[in-house]
């Protein structure tokens, strides 16, 4: 089957505006040639080569996006896990080789001769390291280091990184994309302000102009304590992208990690085509990118439809915007209707499944108003555009010991306690204006250093005339027959269970019931979209949401040293949340029976046929340079089993753990797993 270009023309917004067209480059991956620009990504241009699929999970497609892609090496170094880098952070280069570092689907001869999909990167998403990144088990090396550390390189960061050279204050910014910037420009301006364009050259330029501020590009922060992060950066050497990971200390810390758009939940809400308003914003806006000629908007937030009136503009068909709003009132609406596209408010997306003989999709409506709930006229297109609106990103956050409770009005987790020496910015703070977040990453410096600081003030359009974010929608429960429904787009599979509807009336003791799951219970970690899902879904208490985000979202840990500000003590072992929830339980080193990253949030049983989490003995909690600690009850020796999707792990308890050990030798030597 041939690739067709998912590329844009130009002459619009979404032209693709860190491309250089005049510079075509090419390279391999999996032996595949991959065309793209000066300035595409390596996942950037798999995409606009036509690649949408990452592989199968259970017989199913699933979507290739920047939040659900396989790591990648140079074909000679496809052994060496320190050679590992993220497509989405890595630079594409002309002439590279490149592998995926993931397991690949079997297909026997007459498979691969009948059925080619070369839209398909043919992994195995079924096995429980199908997208490892390998450099989340390395030591660090010394970084940078600097009295302010800044993570995210948006409006807000920046901000606080300015504010932090005015107070003399030598400042490490750190962003995880290729380039400063972050998503302003996808959300327009209000009366009064400066374009986001304007207001994102005005601050790179002087985040550039400054001596004071160093500044990390494609540097992903995966582990933070309070006085101490561990990053993982992509950097260019002789024009060849190379991997590292570097420890940081600073005593003081500013978050200004933005927001992360929800995933909907609704069958078939991770196939090829189903994309975020962001991602597509950005895919479009930065890389030129947009496959297919039509598009469906599903949305409960108003941004999306600014994406919708740059598409149209682009030469795409916008068939129908649904927003899952009674009546809602926005100028980005009126503009939108100006332009002829038809709205359905109150409209949901039902469910998604693949068009018959095309690589379309069949996208059925819901009309979902005040409990009244009936399906629509299916619509055949090439594209979802489904917009779940926003969460702040408080990974990191409870990675240190933040604290966060899940808001109703909002139907969100927002921040509370704050860890020592950390503070938060921006959209990660819960602003909405870009004016807002501007002044927030001042006044979280001042903050920081103990001076009075100004009030900031997110002066927001009357409802009237610009109706709030609705809750992330939530489709009808998927049966035996539809596509799955997962509560999130990222590197985990948790999907709503399947309505299974009985032959039987329920009050017979052999008819088919409801499957009851608590999302609390399960033995996966988790991540805050899947903790908010859960909220929404029923399956997690709202009172809960808060702790279990404490826990069960997957920690990195980085060592303590004497890296705590002086007058806080350093992160807990075990976290406090975790108190009194094992009886008897102690700290213990863990080793895995096979070289592998084990996963904090991750329940430890002694039966391994056992998946029931009120039969757990313990849970990991953290993993230290490679070493896996966690809160067991146990004896140095003991062998127990921990379940990761599709598999379970033999694990032995190695020795008690205790601040400050070394975890090597404990390990005999191998404290990185890889």
């Amino acid at each position: 089957m041939k690739l067709h270009s998912a590329r844009l023309g130009t002459g619009h917004l979404l032209s693709g505006s860190a491309i250089d067209r005049s510079r075509p480059i090419q390279f391999r991956l999996d032996r595949r040639v991959i065309h793209g620009f000066a300035g595409d990504t390596v996942l950037s241009a798999v995409l606009a080569s036509g690649i949408d699929t990452a592989g199968h999970r259970d017989g199913q497609p699933i979507a290739l996006t920047s939040r659900h892609a396989p790591s990648i090496a140079p074909s000679v170094q496809a052994k060496d896990p320190h050679a590992a880098l993220p497509m989405e952070r890595t630079q594409a280069h002309d002439g590279a080789d490149y592998v995926t570092l993931a397991p690949r689907l079997k297909r026997n001869l007459p498979t691969r001769l009948l059925k080619r999909d070369s839209h398909s990167l043919h992994l195995d998403l079924g096995a429980s390291d199908a997208l490892t990144r390998p450099w989340l088990g390395r030591p660090g090396d010394p970084g940078p280091t600097g009295d302010l550390v800044v993570i995210g390189g948006g409006v807000a960061g920046m901000s606080a990184a300015l504010a932090g050279t005015k107070n003399g204050l030598r400042v490490l910014l750190l962003e995880a994309s290729t380039r400063l910037g972050g998503h302003a420009r996808l959300f327009g301006t209000m009366e009064g302000e400066e374009t986001p364009d304007a207001a994102i050259t005005r601050l790179t330029q002087a985040v550039a102009a400054s001596s004071k501020i160093t500044t990390l590009t494609s540097a992903e922060v995966f582990a933070l304590r309070p006085g101490k992060l561990r990053l993982h950066q992509v950097e260019l050497l002789d024009g060849v992208p190379r991997g590292r990971v570097l420890d940081v200390t600073a005593p003081h810390i500013i978050l200004a990690t933005g927001a992360f758009e929800r995933l909907p939940v609704f069958s078939g809400n991770r196939m090829p085509g189903v994309i975020g308003s962001l991602e597509a914003f950005d895919l479009a806006q930065l890389y030129g990118i947009w496959p297919g000629q039509s598009a469906v908007l599903a949305t409960s937030s108003s941004p999306a439809y600014r994406l919708a009136l740059m598409a149209r503009d682009a030469g795409i068909t916008l068939q129908r915007i649904l927003d899952s709003r009674p009546q809602p009132q926005s100028r980005f609406i009126e503009f939108a209707k100006a332009y002829g596209i038809t709205q359905a408010a109150g409209t949901i997306t039902g469910s998604v499944a693949p068009a018959p003989k095309t690589r379309r999709l069949t996208v059925t409506p819901q009309l979902a108003l005040d409990g009244f709930s009936s399906a629509e006229t299916s619509i055949e297109t090439d594209r979802l555009i489904a917009s779940g609106g926003w969460q702040p990103d408080l990974t990191l956050w409870h990675m240190a010991g933040g604290e966060s409770l899940w808001k109703a009005a909002s139907a969100r987790l927002e921040p509370t306690t704050a860890p020592p020496g950390i503070a938060l910015a921006g959209s990660a703070a819960g602003w909405l204006t870009r004016a807002a977040c501007l002044a927030s990453g001042t006044q979280a410096v001042q903050h920081r250093l103990g001076k009075e600081t100004k009030p900031v003030v997110d002066t927001l359009i009357d409802p009237l005339y610009e109706t709030p974010d609705a809750a992330a929608p939530i489709g009808t429960p998927p049966d035996e027959t539809s596509q799955p429904a997962y509560l999130d787009g990222g590197r985990g599979y948790l999907a709503r269970p399947r309505h299974l509807p009985s032959r039987w009336p329920n009050w017979l003791p052999f008819a088919t019931r409801p499957e009851v799951w608590s999302l609390a219970d399960t033995p996966h970690p988790l991540d805050i979209a899947e903790i908010a899902a859960g909220v929404q879904l029923g399956i997690l208490p709202a009172t809960s949401a808060g702790i279990v985000a404490q826990e069960r979202v997957a920690m990195v840990g980085v060592d303590v040293e004497e890296l705590a500000p002086p007058d806080k003590s350093p992160l807990p072992l075990p976290p406090p949340y975790l108190l009194g929830r094992y009886a008897n339980a102690s700290l213990f080193v863990v080793a895995p029976s096979e070289q592998r990253l084990l996963s904090p949030g991750s329940l430890i049983h002694i039966d391994p046929d056992s998946a029931d989490p009120l039969n757990a003995i313990g849970v990991v909690v953290r993993i230290m340079d490679g070493a896996a600690i966690a809160l067991v009850i146990g004896t140095t020796g003991q062998t127990a089993s921990l379940r990761e999707p599709g598999r379970v792990i033999p694990i032995r308890l190695v020795a008690a753990y205790s601040e400050g050990m070394d975890l090597a030798a404990a390990l005999g030597g191998s404290a990185s797993p890889l």
